[in-house]
């Protein structure tokens, strides 16, 4: 299960697709830090089809944690190389064209 959000910013739309799990804790790993408490990643929970179609809306998606950063590279929008890991919570940031 997803968690998943959007932003409005002013290089287009922000899609936010977090691990359910995740949400409400904090991660940090010398100076990174994922604050999985932040409104920023709240929103509303969706299968894996849903989470698809909503990202097609966006022009960045955020992606944390295990599941969503492995959709976002199933769908070859992520490169491994380009993964953060924080605590072994993955991240990923995408600009799309």
């Amino acid at each position: 299960m997803f968690t998943v959000t959007h932003k409005k910013s002013p290089h287009g739309l922000i899609i936010v697709v977090t691990d359910t799990e995740i949400l409400g804790k904090y991660f940090h790993e010398d100076n990174r830090q994922l604050d999985m408490r932040s409104q920023f990643y709240q929103g509303e929970d969706m299968d894996e089809e849903k989470t698809k179609v909503i990202m097609h809306s966006g022009s960045i998606i955020h992606f944390t944690g295990k599941n969503s950063v492995a959709l976002g590279i199933s769908l070859d929008l992520i490169e491994e190389k380009n993964v953060l890991i924080v605590q072994d919570v993955p991240h990923a940031e995408v600009v799309l064209e």
